[in-house]
């Protein structure tokens, strides 16, 4: 039984050891014979003769926008970089490997053009991962590694942020000069043919793959090969820049910056609605004052600190504040005229003429005529002469006082008319006739019934409509309070 058990155990280790050494024998043969036995160099360039060409064709898959970083203006991006080239020393016969046309050898055994970006901005300019390259039996080499790179991005943040953003991605050969290695797009071709009479392609980028961005919209991906020749070399040096315009999404910073800085601002024309008596006019402008700072310094983190242009909201909010803070200087001004008196101060010249000629003028306006001249009868009144001819005594004065004030306010008008015209007669009588016309006209009140003379009534009259005037204007002062 033992014996059983320890021939089994050796003819399993056994079979182990024989499957590992015996799988797929092709391609171990292949992989040896394209690396081993032809002393395959990586160093050196894959063409027959110095003076061939090698073309490189390039294209893009774009995977994921990971950050657009406006203050930095970097643009990072996660994208797969197909590289495909034909590498003459990495042919074969099929039919001598039992039909294989392709293998997969790492990519650091292989020579492999040295694409770097151009304009990147944190230093790592290659591909990080080496990754398997796909070898074919005709020669063509694919290298599709992925890669993480943050490129520099001029951001141009005038209409941030209804804003649209033009990034490029510039890949070239850092050694190889244009006679030693060519750059070509991989949609640029026909078949394995470049064609070099159209240097820009619409649709450069693949975006199969991509996961949408929550900030931003790719709008166009196209590219273009350029030809550039620089001072320090004879040698011409292509490269190809892969432009991608994105276009932010602006719901984000519609409710959460615009909407507050407009609701804010027109806060400012409710301080002049506030009565002058109240004290919280100049603490309102003071608060939409701050409120305006807050979003400012907020939109400051956002943008990039440039000088070469001022986004439009940074105009918008700056001229606000200037706006608040006028309404600051004219909220105190209209405080402190407010607040004077006859007593304390003395009205300018130049302010009489000002807003009582020159304004109504301008915007068509008439002062209005006096409606209530009682005030000026009643300083007329000659309340000497009234006591020398009457001296009623006080019940028959709380009797007059009742039927006056159960008066309608008709009969209060009709009385105020008839009473001015009786005083402008008064004042003729006694400018012609003295007297004793003033005291025929005084005879003619005293033919109505009535127990006091036409001075008092005059007087009583007078009381009546200051009373009436002062109630309807309580009656406007509670309606505008509710308002």
């Amino acid at each position: 039984m033992e014996t059983s058990i320890i021939i089994l155990l050796i003819f399993h280790v056994y079979w182990c050891f024989v499957g590992v050494t015996t799988a797929n024998p092709d391609a171990k043969r292949l992989y040896d014979e394209l690396i081993k036995d032809r002393a395959y160099n990586k160093l050196i360039r894959p063409v027959k003769h110095n003076s061939e060409k090698l073309t490189v064709y390039l294209g893009l898959r774009l995977t994921q926008l990971l950050d657009v970083d406006e203050k930095n203006q970097i643009m990072t991006t996660n994208v797969w970089l197909k590289q495909l080239w034909m590498d003459e020393h990495l042919k074969w016969d099929p039919l001598k490997f039992n039909n294989m046309t392709n293998i997969s050898i790492p990519a650091s055994e292989l020579w492999r053009p040295d694409l770097v970006l151009f304009n990147n901005a944190d230093g790592n300019y290659e591909v990080t991962l080496m990754t398997k390259a796909t070898v074919y039996y005709d020669g063509r080499v694919i290298w599709e590694p992925p890669a993480i790179y943050k490129s520099s991005c001029t951001i141009n943040v005038e209409f941030f942020p209804f804003d649209i953003q033009h990034c490029q991605m510039k890949f070239g050969s850092w050694t190889y000069s244009g006679e030693q290695v060519d750059l070509v797009h991989i949609n640029q071709t026909n078949g394995y043919i470049p064609v070099y009479g159209n240097n820009t392609v619409p649709y450069a980028i693949d975006l199969t793959d991509f996961y949408r961005s929550v900030e931003w919209d790719i709008m166009e991906v196209p590219a273009k090969r350029n030809v550039q020749k620089y001072s320090c070399c004879p040698q011409t040096y292509p490269d190809i820049t892969f432009l991608i315009t994105l276009r932010r999404k602006t719901l984000f910073y519609t409710v959460n910056l615009i909407i507050p800085c407009v609701g804010i601002s027109f806060l400012t024309v409710l301080t002049f609605y506030l009565p002058s008596d109240s004290g919280e006019k100049v603490a309102l402008c003071i608060s939409i004052l701050l409120s305006l700072t807050v979003f400012f310094l907020l939109l400051a983190e956002l943008i990039p600190p440039t000088s070469l242009v001022v986004p439009l909201i940074g105009k918008y909010l700056l001229f606000t504040m200037i706006l608040v803070t006028l309404s600051i200087v004219v909220t105190v001004v209209v405080l402190n005229i407010h607040f004077r008196s006859p007593s304390t101060h003395q009205m300018p010249a130049w302010v009489r003429r000002v807003f009582l000629h020159v304004l109504p003028r301008l915007l068509w306006m008439r002062r209005p005529k006096p409606t209530n001249l009682l005030d000026f009868h009643l300083t007329n009144i000659n309340i000497n002469r009234v006591k020398q001819v009457h001296r009623p005594t006080t019940s028959s004065r709380r009797g007059f006082l009742l039927p006056l004030l159960n008066s309608s306010p008709d009969q209060i008008r009709k009385k105020k008319a008839r009473l001015l015209d009786d005083y402008d007669l008064d004042q003729d009588a006694m400018e012609t006739s003295g007297e004793d016309q003033h005291e025929e006209n005084r005879i003619e009140y005293s033919n109505e019934p009535s127990l006091y003379p036409h001075e008092i009534k005059k007087a009583f009259e007078g009381l009546k409509c200051i009373a009436t005037h002062m109630k309807l204007e309580d009656e406007e002062k509670k309606v505008d309070s509710k308002l």
